[in-house]
């Protein structure tokens, strides 16, 4: 307005000063929201500057006690945040830039347990066996003690499904008194997920692993990275997993640089494991930085333990049942296991139970409707016609009583058997030309059939299955050593050895066709069955067999020993041929195993074949006629899964 004119010699009187437009609008006590206020962030607004949000970011780092460079670095950005605009682009950026460096546990641990005897006890008490890895996590316990450092370890528990390997990291978190995270690494396709996109990208966020950090609180946590071996391959936004090599790496990860914080970060206390399935999954650098600890599956007596002690109950508990409501036998529990699952953890075990206990369920609702009805029409004849109705919560019906499971509850429940394993072997080694070997399969061991027919024909050798290249050169090898030995078989007292070499067509044929199988042990089993064919002698039903054959008849080691033969075991083979190098691995063989199961070692064919063949006039004895379908073997577990022989 303009200046009033100046009265009586005074100067004139100046107009008062505004504040900009913006400043006014912001401070309005009309603004949308915020009545008799100004923004948190303006200086000046509701209670002074303390109330704004810049000062409260500035206590937090103050309190978050920041190394040296992280300390220099949120300073500086704090400078420029306090004379930035809140209307500028990089404002919003800047504050959660700061405060990921303020909620981040730079300096914060939790008081630990290292206290081995109760570890021990937290971990028996979660779960059963896997004495190897509970042995483990125990050793670095008590190195711990001794060096009174709580420095973090990587160790990666490789083995099949369903076995426990998550449940297991959070049972160790809690024996060792950490908090527990678990990151799942299935799919993860870019290098940005796990060390973060770079602030000059919109909405940029830290990777997964200081993402952990900020949920668990803690420097010291236990972080899970679970399935490493199903990371993303051949993205075209950088590989994953060489992200992963400074994080898991113990001589780095004391500054693992995340790309949106651009700070070191201490991960040296964190304790990593990572779970697999498959150890070809896993890249060799990655592999190279990880302790692996083998796990196997369970065997029945484990797996009846493991049901008694940890499912029943829990699955009593999901469907409403009190504790104690079903009582299984231990027969009735080993029927259940090997009638109805065939794996290696226990996955199907629980929702076979989950379905018992479903069948137990729908039995005591029908019970105590009908115990209601019969209640209800006794007391319309008594009680008066104002009383209050009684509560349904509270009149459910008799008191529940033990529900008792026999074999035919089971049937009733969950159907007729669908293996019948010890029959289906039998039965199928009732005729020449077949012999049962071993095979490991990502998901634990399985039996495999291997079916060799010899006919009139040029010599020609048919291969069929799905078999991969190793698995055919054994089997070329096979003949070319039966070929070369056939005087020592007594082969040429059945027909001329020209008409052996050159007038006999052999098919070689791996059941499952469906499922893609390759290895380097079937040499053995593959020998034994094209024998039975020539000779017409039985291979006993009893014995399996695994190795791999030189053309010199030498039986070479193989692997997967452990998990082939729990399989045979599960099977009801009760005679297993193994390698002569293989003898140092029944030392990790559960002492059941090895008390119900006889091992013959053998370091030539010749051996093999003395063990495996039944005597010339030898008969299979008569397979069992309990009623249920002939499972088909290797295809009735994972039928899109290779096997490794």
């Amino acid at each position: 307005p303009p200046q009033t004119a100046a009265k009586g010699g005074q100067k004139p009187q100046e107009p008062p000063s505004r504040a900009p437009v913006h400043y006014r609008v912001y401070r309005s006590p009309a603004f949308p929201g915020l009545p008799g206020m100004g923004l948190p962030f303006m200086g000046g607004g509701g209670d002074g500057d303390e109330e704004g949000e810049v000062a409260a970011l500035e206590r937090r780092l103050r309190s978050a006690a920041l190394p040296a460079e992280a300390d220099e670095v949120a300073t500086r950005e704090l400078k420029r945040l306090r004379r930035m605009s809140p209307m500028h682009s990089e404002y919003s950026t800047l504050i959660d830039y700061l405060e990921w460096i303020a909620d981040l546990p730079w300096n914060k641990s939790t008081p630990e347990r290292l206290s081995v005897a109760a570890a021990r006890a937290q971990l028996d008490d979660d779960h059963y066996a896997m004495s190897k890895v509970k042995g483990r996590i125990l050793e670095s316990l008590a190195v711990c003690q001794l060096r009174g450092d709580t420095k973090g370890s990587i160790m990666c528990m490789l083995g099949p499904p369903g076995i426990g390997k998550t449940s297991l990291g959070k049972s160790i978190a809690a024996a060792l008194g950490r908090d527990f995270y678990r990151v799942s690494l299935g799919g993860v396709h870019s290098e940005a997920e796990v060390r973060g996109h770079r602030r000059t990208y919109v909405g940029a966020l830290p990777g997964l692993i200081l993402q952990a950090m900020k949920k668990c609180g803690s420097n010291n946590a236990v972080i899970m990275l679970d399935e490493i071996d199903k990371l993303g391959r051949n993205s075209l936004n950088g590989d994953p997993s060489s992200a992963l090599l400074e994080v898991l790496d113990p001589e780095q990860n004391q500054a693992f640089r995340d790309h949106f914080l651009a700070l070191p970060f201490n991960l040296s206390r964190v304790l990593f494991i990572a779970t697999a399935n498959e150890i070809e999954g896993i890249p060799r650098p990655l592999r190279d930085r990880m302790e692996l600890i083998e796990m196997h599956g369970y065997t029945v007596e484990e797996k009846i333990q493991i049901a008694r002690r940890h499912l029943l109950k829990k699955q009593q508990e999901v469907h409403g049942l009190p504790p104690g409501t079903l009582t299984v036998s231990d027969e009735i529990l080993d029927t259940l296991i090997s009638g109805y699952t065939r794996e290696a953890g226990v996955r199907e075990l629980e929702r076979q139970i989950a379905a018992l206990c479903r069948s137990a369920a729908a039995k005591l609702i029908a019970q105590r409707e009908g115990a209601d009805e019969t209640t209800d029409t006794a007391d319309d004849h008594h009680a008066p016609a104002n009383a209050p109705a009684a509560n349904s919560a509270a009149n459910l019906g008799p008191a529940m009583s033990p529900m008792p499971i026999g074999y035919d509850e089971l049937v009733e429940a969950l159907g007729p058997p669908k293996f019948d394993a010890e029959r289906d072997v039998v039965a199928r080694l009732q005729k020449p030309g077949t012999a049962l070997g071993l095979a490991w399969m990502p998901f634990g061991g399985e039996v495999l059939f291997v079916e060799a027919e010899v006919m009139r024909g040029k010599g020609q050798v048919q291969l069929t299955g799905q078999l991969g290249d190793v698995m055919q050169e054994s089997a070329k090898a096979a003949l070319s050593w039966i070929r070369a030995h056939a005087a020592e078989l007594h082969l040429s007292l059945l027909d001329d050895e020209e008409s052996l070499l050159s007038k006999r067509d052999v098919h070689i044929h791996f059941p499952a066709g469906a499922i893609s199988k390759d290895g380097p042990s079937a040499g053995v089993t593959i020998t034994t069955a094209l024998v039975s064919a020539l000779t017409g002698r039985l291979v006993r039903a009893d014995t399996a067999m695994t190795g791999e054959v030189t053309l010199r008849g030498v039986v070479l080691p193989v692997g997967g020993v452990k998990e082939k033969v729990i399989a045979a075991h599960r099977t009801g083979v009760r005679r297993i041929i193994l390698p002569e190098q293989n003898k140092k691995d029944l030392r990790e063989m559960p002492q059941t195993v090895k008390d119900e199961v006889t091992f013959i070692f053998a370091s030539n064919v010749r051996q093999v074949l003395d063990a495996a063949l039944m005597p010339e006039s030898g008969t299979q004895p008569e397979p069992s006629t309990a009623d249920g379908p002939e499972p088909t073997g290797l295809e009735d577990s994972h039928p899109h899964q290779p096997a490794t022989i």
